[in-house]
């Protein structure tokens, strides 16, 4: 595999705010990528613990690699965040003090040809964080229905020329398999009406955004997740989660408005009889955004935003 594996730590010092890390608390860094957020939170611990998670082999490898020099306040673990609290269960772990959530694709898997992430280069369909995963993008492409390539290129890509593209997907593999990032880049590009190619982002970008969390299942972890690591959390730990698109910071932010709301009872009750009690207050009304001089450093970080909430 080409490359070594880099990620720029997007919104790092505002996610280390964020955290309000406790030089004894137990951090989990649910998506490790290269080590670079894990690192400085464990180098911010003096009897405390980090565990970084991860699912993909090569971030495993390189935050093994970064993370090696703080022995062991630092611990790394093969898995998909949605599995935190039976990753902390194995550990013997039963509370903690923080988790950090940056859901964004790294610049390693999009960089490496051969993870066949990008649109703009050419290589075999694949799009998978874990290696191990029995779903790729081959198969969403060659064996997906027409109605259900719509339906992701919509609600994932919010791809308003869904149809069209999924007809043209449907068309070109009748006559052979589609087999390359290239390919299926070209296809979606001239099933676009021409003024929509022009200028913008990448006329794939959408609908390879739509494949990839549908090859995931980006989506249907995150809430599940959130439960799971709030329910874990002692009082006063924090919750951080970075997203880049709006689907996902829509699910984060309801989540966490779900979870700061109190009695559901209606408003003529004169009691409670809900019982219900909100778990978490939530740290950032408003999304933190990256700062100007980030954004000139590095551009991948234009649509990043981050929310944090603290366990009651």
């Amino acid at each position: 595999m080409s490359g070594t594996f880099s990620h720029r730590s997007v919104l790092l010092n505002e996610c280390i705010e964020g955290l309000n890390i406790r030089e004894d608390g137990i951090y989990v860094d649910g998506t490790a990528g290269g080590g670079g957020h894990s690192f400085e939170i464990a180098s911010r611990l003096k009897t405390g613990r980090l565990i970084a998670i991860d699912q993909d082999a090569a971030a495993i490898e390189a935050a093994s690699a970064r993370l090696s020099p703080l022995g062991e306040r630092a611990q790394v673990v093969r898995s998909n965040f949605c599995e935190v609290a039976r990753v902390c269960r194995d550990l013997g772990i039963d509370g903690i003090d923080g988790l950090l959530l940056d859901l964004g694709v790294s610049s390693y898997q999009l960089d490496t040809p051969e993870r066949g992430f990008s649109y703009q280069a050419d290589a075999p369909l694949d799009m998978r964080m874990d290696a191990r995963g029995s779903l790729d993008a081959y198969r969403v492409v060659n064996e997906y229905s027409e109605a259900e390539l719509k339906r992701i290129l919509y609600e994932y890509g919010e791809e308003r020329f869904a149809p069209a593209i999924a007809s043209a997907i449907v068309r070109a593999r009748a006559k052979k398999p589609i087999e390359t990032t290239a390919e299926l880049s070209d296809l979606i590009k001239y099933a676009m009406p021409p003024a929509a190619r022009e200028g913008g982002h990448h006329p794939a970008k959408r609908s390879f955004q739509a494949i990839r969390i549908e090859v995931n299942g980006e989506l249907s972890v995150i809430e599940p997740a959130i439960r799971d690591a709030v329910s874990l959390m002692k009082p006063g730990g924090r919750i951080a989660i970075i997203t880049f698109h709006s689907l996902e910071d829509r699910i984060v932010k309801q989540t966490f408005a779900d979870l700061a709301k109190g009695c559901e009872c209606p408003k003529d009750f004169p009691i409670c009889v809900c019982g219900k009690k909100p778990t978490v207050r939530v740290i950032s009304r408003k999304p933190v955004l990256p700062s100007k001089e980030e954004l000139e450093e590095n551009p991948r970080s234009r649509s990043a935003k981050l929310r944090v909430a603290e366990k009651l």
